[in-house]
């Protein structure tokens, strides 16, 4: 049996996940002004646009926390899965259209690629494991 069909890897796909969002929220708004010219090369002085970024980091926080609640509590699993599928694929969506309108971006092609595999990961796991019909 493949990795992939063997139930013990059920929630890989929700750990990924949640590791790498929990990550990215503190690049985003852990310190806003520091980290991020170095990483996209703008300056964050505007305690608007400040509080945008710790925003957004409160929002993947919460997302990453699900899933990590939906790995711990089975009742949850289905229903982090399904929101996982979709903040990956509203991620992969947008790049997609950024992509369309505004060009590539050498930065965020990959993710584009991992978020959209991450989206039909999770939509395989959901017919595997819960055999819904998506």
């Amino acid at each position: 049996m493949p990795f992939y069909n063997n139930p013990k890897y059920k929630n890989l796909q929700l750990v990924l996940s949640a590791i790498v969002v929990i990550s990215v929220s503190f690049i985003y708004g852990g310190n806003p002004s520091v980290v991020l010219p170095y990483v996209f090369g703008f300056d964050v002085i505007d305690i608007d646009l400040k509080n945008i970024f710790r925003a957004i980091m409160g929002l993947y926080l919460a997302i990453g926390g699900f899933w990590v609640y939906g790995i711990w509590n089975k009742n949850y699993w289905e229903s982090a899965t399904i929101v996982n599928i979709l903040f990956m694929g509203g991620l992969a969506f947008g790049r997609l259209v950024s992509t369309l309108l505004d060009g590539v971006s050498p930065q965020f092609t990959v993710g584009f690629i991992l978020e959209f595999i991450f989206m039909l990961w999770g939509i395989y796991n959901l017919k595997l494991h819960r055999k819904l019909s998506l």
